[in-house]
């Protein structure tokens, strides 16, 4: 089994905005392109609401097609999803489409699991996660959101970036060593560091 197949993801992340076809991640690929041209889903209703209990078996599922696992490695830390403040999107049938998971960490709050099922993103599902998780942290008069993401995510790196998230660490090498090598990621990058971002929330 070479490298690659070990970590690849257990579940597509992103579907191909040109024929809808769900994309291995070291096949995934980002283009450039100007506004009228940006692929758009049909905006479905959902909510954003806390997690209830009834939503455990939901939030288990999300985390095995995005992690493989509940137990996520994050700013040095392992932080079981399950034990989190969870957030969950809802669309109109009353399916889990979404979820943000936060914990408090080092005095401000910290993203440790954040996924938006392929075919509901486009539609602002993961904006008004991360809006509602911000809001969480703001009510508890903690200072800050903060969140990590792996050198090779693109796609979330430009997100966080977007909403207003600024660089403010680099764990060089932290992923890679973990692992014991430097795996195959998103569009078949090496995946080697952790790249920690901040967003202030209390003004």
């Amino acid at each position: 089994m070479s490298a690659a197949d070990q970590v690849e993801l257990p579940y597509p992340q992103y579907l191909c905005p040109v024929d809808g076809r769900a994309l291995p991640l070291a096949e995934a690929r980002m283009s450039v392109t100007c506004a009228e041209h940006q692929p758009r889903s049909e905006a479905a209703p959902f909510t954003v609401r806390e997690a209830i209990a009834a939503d455990r078996h939901a939030i288990e599922e999300i985390c095995d097609r995005a992690w493989g696992e509940t137990e996520i490695d994050v700013f040095g830390r392992t932080f079981d999803v399950l034990a989190c403040d969870n957030l969950v999107a809802i669309d109109e049938a009353g399916s889990l489409i979404g979820l943000i998971s936060c914990a408090v960490h080092g005095g401000e709050l910290a993203v440790v699991m954040y996924s938006v099922y392929p075919e509901a993103q486009g539609r602002g599902v993961g904006s008004a996660l991360l809006a509602a998780a911000a809001g969480s942290a703001a009510s508890r008069s903690l200072p800050a959101l903060k969140a990590a993401v792996s050198n090779d995510d693109l796609p979330l790196l430009y997100f966080y970036q977007r909403h207003g998230f600024a660089i403010t660490d680099i764990a060089p090498g932290l992923l890679a060593d973990k692992l014991g090598y430097a795996g195959v990621g998103f569009a078949g990058i090496p995946i080697r560091d952790e790249i920690r971002l901040r967003q202030p929330v209390c003004r």
